[in-house]
């Protein structure tokens, strides 16, 4: 038997022509506000587990004065607030969540992911790198033209209610503008119903860049042959001429210092300010790495930070890194959209992956296509000193990151279910144990929960340490 039938067809699982994307965004529930006294009751469930008895007595003095005083004037403002708004915490959200904080995008920021690919078909191999770039790419922009076309099926929870889909629209096409104070998060994706939309990526190699259309005069994407063919081309440049000033790694600085030399930059001149908003408008941005992983320890440092920051532009909402022996990487701003965003494109890449065994199963012709651009930027010393200083800036703070990751095999999630265990209890417990066990005292712990079943929802904290875990730790660490 053909062990690829039993590998889901993408197109059933992600595809639709009954329902649009985002027909139904509209129609969702707006974001409420939770009660007050409900609220406060939740804080302190999560603390109580990190507390003694007197520090939680007085805890809840506080809170009840608050409940009574300025907590039943500022819920009422909030209130007033929500009564305006079909999403009272989206703005706040993005801008104090993301947009405000001013550090580094990397380590610190960024969404980062290795390739699942590595876990059959692609196991690190050198002269790979072009060939599977092209096969990823272009199904990321096979996803790219479902959701263009609004062809992306409507996401559900768990008990079958609709799912708010507006941050797959700020997938592509979108990027974060460095402020002195606060960022922009511009997005230029436009639906085929809301008219033309760029169809470009930006490519990233020994320093310099090159822009790539993704997409046919038919707006059909590219085969994986000629996307290699295009990074052929770029990388043959490359290696046969001086490197580039590396620009992206401006976008490892500090968000203050990276506004300023883009501002200077865009009035040096004209074609800078061009080039830009070529980097800004572009599909995605792809990272040409010279680096070769060989595991997936190594996999998520380089992706998360690694030693290359010149071939970065830690600003897009998505930039895919290939890996000289064909290991592949995505590393994302975090301020557009979500995690499931990423996870459901990279399960539709890795599907199409499993279901051809690793190799492109269609057409090898190679047309006609206009040949990649680069993007010549114009520069001064003081620029060229920011990029020296970026660097540096760039690998200090990628020193302090330190990845390790553990594959357990005994046992995994249907294993739990024959038990009546949910994985995420169960690995929220087992991490929890871990820290108490290390420790001796229970972790504050983050959890994310998602508010999507409302209008524009993103995520919410879900505070998942609570009294009767830390008894079960207690009584596992002295039976």
């Amino acid at each position: 038997m053909n062990d690829t039938q039993n590998i889901p067809d993408p197109k059933l699982l992600f595809a639709s022509d009954n329902e649009k994307t985002f027909s139904s965004d509209e129609s969702l529930p707006s974001l409420p506000v939770p009660d007050l006294q409900h609220t406060l009751q939740r804080y302190l469930d999560s603390v109580k587990p990190h507390v003694t008895d007197e520090e939680y007595r007085q805890t809840e003095f506080i809170v009840q004065q608050f409940a009574s005083g300025v907590g039943k004037e500022l819920h009422k403002k909030l209130v007033e607030k929500a009564s305006k708004e079909r999403n009272w915490l989206e703005k706040w959200w993005e801008e104090k969540g993301y947009l405000e904080l001013g550090i580094p995008m990397v380590p610190y920021m960024n969404l980062i992911g290795p390739g699942p690919y590595v876990n059959h078909f692609w196991t690190p191999q050198r002269g790979t790198q072009l060939e599977r770039a092209g096969f990823v790419l272009h199904y990321v922009t096979q996803f790219w033209k479902l959701i263009r076309s609004e062809k992306l099926k409507v996401e559900v929870d768990n008990k079958g209610r609709k799912m708010c889909m507006n941050q797959m629209k700020r997938a592509f096409s979108t990027c974060r503008v460095p402020g002195v104070f606060r960022d922009q998060l511009l997005s230029h994706f436009k639906t085929e119903s809301e008219g033309q939309t760029p169809v470009h990526a930006v490519v990233l190699y020994k320093g310099r860049m090159f822009s790539v259309d993704m997409v046919d005069d038919q707006e059909e994407p590219l085969r994986p042959p000629e996307i290699q063919h295009q990074l052929t081309q770029i990388k043959e440049q490359c290696d046969r001429e001086p490197p580039g000033i590396g620009l992206g790694a401006l976008t490892g600085e500090t968000r203050k210092k990276w506004a300023e030399m883009r501002s200077r930059l865009s009035a040096l001149h004209p074609e800078n300010f061009h080039n830009l908003k070529k980097i800004e408008t572009s599909l995605f941005t792809v990272s040409l790495d010279e680096t070769e992983p060989q595991n997936n320890s190594e996999t998520f440092f380089y992706t998360g930070a690694g030693i290359n920051a010149k071939d970065r532009w830690f600003d897009k909402s998505v930039n895919h890194i290939f890996y000289r022996n064909g290991i592949c990487g995505c590393n994302c701003d975090h301020a557009p959209y979500d995690g499931m965003v990423m996870i459901s494109s990279t399960f539709y890449i890795d599907l199409n992956v499993q279901r051809s065994k690793g190799k492109w199963q269609g057409s090898m012709e190679i047309r006609n296509l206009p040949k990649p651009t680069e993007l010549k930027f114009h520069v001064d010393s003081v620029i060229l000193e920011a990029i020296v200083a970026a660097e540096k800036f760039f690998l200090s703070n990628a020193s302090l990151l330190s990845c390790n990751t553990f594959k357990y095999t005994k046992y995994g999630k249907k294993a739990l279910r024959k038990h009546k265990l949910h994985p995420d209890t169960h690995i929220q417990l087992v991490l929890q144990y871990a820290y108490y066990k290390t420790h001796g005292k229970p972790a504050p712990v983050y959890e994310t929960a998602t508010t999507r079943k409302f209008y524009h929802g993103r995520t919410e904290t879900l505070r998942s340490c609570t009294v009767e875990a830390v008894e079960v730790f207690k009584t596992l660490c002295d039976p």
